[in-house]
């Protein structure tokens, strides 16, 4: 028997050996801050982290954020926190993030550095795998080993399994595939960076943020969304959708045909291109189910459709689908969830 038949076989043993034994990766978890509160997908990455291993920092970097770094010291199962604050990082601009991750970087050397997959994250780190010479891991969804990861390809119509040679393992993770870490009672060690205004790049600067508020959860973090699509006809019919949001704690979301028609804002758009969710329960109202939708939404424990068109796409992901015409729909659904609540 050739070595090249005999491989196949040992390499799942050989992982299977190394996660007995435990990995003896140094991990770095970025959690970028452009508020005072600690982002809630922190806690999702730490979890992917663990997988890899149990040598795990938090890094907290942004601008006057000491609630989110007293936070993140008592995520259970972390080694400890580096609390890196300057006003050259207010608004996480990408360019100064990356300076100070590299710095860190070269000072500790971590086997792996991880973020969320989300505007920030996927904004600074290629800049952070540019500088290092690294390749960076986008939107992963699944650890097999140290250096084997599971992503999706082709608009999440394929799992591509990926392995790297790197030396230094950068990657961002899906929050939504991972679950949250836990707390504890107990506090790590918080060790503060310093920064100096030569970190500074001088590409950008942040200047104002507009940021809209709302009594509703937010969109990615949300138990329930529903969300509506190009059946809505227009951006006045979203106000059926958010009174039934408000019965059921939930928040409201739309596809990319919704918000390029301007029926909606773009920071409500669900898909690809927008906010990846995976709530208990994701409503699809008047949505026809494209592709790139579906990317956004289709980890979702339960998903409910609503379309007049028997052969949308959209049924063939959903658990539970009406044909209806939604102006008929909503406003009896609404009317019985009501009725219940009272």
């Amino acid at each position: 028997m050739s070595l090249r038949t005999i491989l196949p076989v040992l390499r799942p043993a050989v992982r299977c050996l190394g996660s007995c034994r435990g990995f003896s990766s140094k991990i770095l978890v970025v959690a970028p801050q452009d508020s005072p509160e600690l982002n809630p997908s922190v806690y999702n990455v730490v979890t992917a982290a663990k997988q890899m291993g149990d040598d795990i920092t938090v890094l907290v970097v942004g601008d006057s954020c000491d609630s989110a770094v007293q936070e993140s010291s008592t995520i259970s199962d972390i080694t400890s926190v580096i609390s890196a604050q300057h006003a050259i990082l207010k608004g996480t601009i990408a360019e100064n993030m990356t300076n100070v991750i590299v710095d860190i970087q070269q000072k500790n050397q971590y086997s792996h550095i991880l973020t969320a997959a989300d505007n920030s994250g996927k904004s600074f780190l290629p800049r952070v795998g540019a500088k290092l010479d690294v390749q960076p891991m986008t939107d992963v969804i699944g650890i097999i080993s140290e250096d084997s990861f599971v992503r999706p390809t082709y608009a999440g119509n394929a799992i591509a399994t990926v392995q790297t040679e790197d030396d230094i393992k950068l990657m961002t993770v899906r929050p939504t595939s991972f679950a949250k870490a836990e707390t504890s009672d107990t506090s790590v060690s918080v060790e503060t960076h310093a920064i100096d205004d030569s970190m500074d790049a001088g590409f950008s600067q942040w200047l104002s943020d507009e940021v809209s508020s709302s009594d509703r959860p937010e969109l990615t973090s949300a138990p329930i969304v529903i969300s509506g699509g190009r059946g809505m006809q227009d951006g006045s019919n979203f106000g059926m959708l958010e009174e039934l949001a408000d019965l059921v704690g939930g928040a409201v979301g739309a596809s990319r045909a919704a918000v390029d028609a301007g029926m909606v804002p773009n920071d409500m758009q669900v898909g690809q291109t927008g906010k990846v969710v995976a709530p208990d329960l994701y409503v699809a109202v008047g949505i026809s189910g494209a592709i790139q939708h579906l990317a956004g939404m289709k980890d979702s424990k339960t998903i409910v459709a609503i379309n007049k068109d028997e052969e949308a796409p959209i049924f063939q992901v959903a658990d539970y689908g009406l044909v209806a015409d939604l102006f008929d729909a909503v406003p009896e659904l609404k009317e019985k969830i009501a009725t219940s609540n009272e």
